[in-house]
């Protein structure tokens, strides 16, 4: 709890300021009275998400592109009015914001808030990453005042509140869980106001799945390439990359191996005057490990790298023994043998 009721009164608005920008984000906060300054603020942590409560005499909060330049993490609010009305302004749109109703505003984007007299509210912060929410749709959502008296909202208000009111500690686990909750809450009320009548939602997760899909497939060199680093590049959550991914059949970490391996024998398989050594045929498509590639690339196709290599490049027939010795019986002649070597590599049978 930061106050200013032990703060002389010729330091109050010093202090205040100094409060409101180290507890939220650098902002400039001008009374609007010539008196005395009340307030307080008080925060909590909830994993991710910081939970704070604010009260204060008649004031205007603003967020200028010079403070923003101070702040060194993306952030995402949502303020729910307590008491007390609020006018706010951000992306050209300004809203009169009274008791009970919700506002999402972006901390990289300058914004306002006028308080004309004495006024409470909640605000809930969270990294801008981890909301897994098009900047397209936040943008549609900001400089305005949703209502909770009916729709979503309504559901909203209630656990917003009770989780403002919850200062006592939770186990990290419990608290995880919870912020993850109210990241999945905050995202559906952000498609709801930008998708009215549920337009559209799918239409961009599927774009946002293809350019992850697009991503990796420019990236399968890169041995960083990780979920965490994908999610890092699109600002959205490593859960929420996982979630895109739940009806496509395969993991993230899944499709990034699938498709170097891919790669992999698909360059293996070429023929040509010089030969490519697994090793940097692995590398090069962003295995670290060679014996991790062998491993992985047997796991997938039945044979080993060289193996496959010889499969796909050998003119004359001849095969390594551990293709001739591939389950599915003993091939008798080595057509047999590479027959039965295409087939344990997932590969059509040989024409004519």
């Amino acid at each position: 709890m930061l106050t200013t009721a032990s703060v002389p009164d010729r330091d109050k608005v010093t202090y205040w300021n100094n409060a409101v920008s180290r507890t939220l984000v650098p902002m400039t906060v001008a009374p609007r009275d010539d008196g005395p300054f009340d307030g307080r603020i008080a925060t909590y942590r909830l994993g991710y998400l910081q939970v704070s409560t604010m009260e204060a005499d008649a004031e205007r909060f603003t967020r200028t592109p010079a403070l923003i330049a101070r702040s060194s993490e993306a952030l995402v609010a949502v303020g729910l009015q307590v008491s007390g009305t609020a006018t706010f302004i951000q992306d050209g749109r300004r809203a009169k914001v009274v008791a009970g109703d919700l506002v999402v505003y972006d901390t990289t984007r300058p914004y306002s808030f006028d308080y004309p007299r004495r006024f409470a509210t909640h605000v809930f912060q969270l990294p801008r990453h981890v909301l897994g929410v098009a900047d397209s749709d936040i943008r549609q959502v900001t400089g305005s005042a949703i209502s909770t008296g009916d729709g979503f909202g309504a559901m909203l208000h209630p656990f917003l509140a009770t989780l403002a009111a919850s200062t006592d500690g939770y186990p990290p686990a419990i608290a995880d869980r919870l912020a993850g909750n109210v990241v999945d809450l905050f995202a559906t009320l952000i498609a709801e106001r930008s998708h009215p009548g549920g337009t559209n939602p799918d239409t961009a997760r599927s774009h946002l799945l293809m350019r992850v899909r697009n991503h990796i497939n420019q990236n399968l060199g890169d041995p960083d390439l990780s979920p965490e680093s994908i999610a890092r590049t699109h600002r959205i959550s490593v859960r929420y990359l996982h979630r895109l991914f739940q009806g496509e059949g395969t993991t993230v970490g899944r499709l990034i191996q699938q498709r170097r391996l891919e790669e992999c024998g698909r360059e293996l398989a070429r023929r040509g005057r010089t030969t490519p050594t697994v090793s940097a045929v692995a590398q090069r498509w962003g295995f670290v490990s060679p014996a991790h590639f062998s491993r992985a690339f047997r796991g997938a196709y039945g044979v080993s790298p060289r193996e496959w290599h010889n499969l796909r490049t050998t003119q004359d027939g001849a095969l390594p023994t551990a293709v001739t010795s591939l389950p599915g019986g003993v091939p008798k002649t080595a057509a047999d043998a590479r027959g039965a070597g295409r087939q344990a590599a997932g590969l059509p049978p040989f024409r004519g």
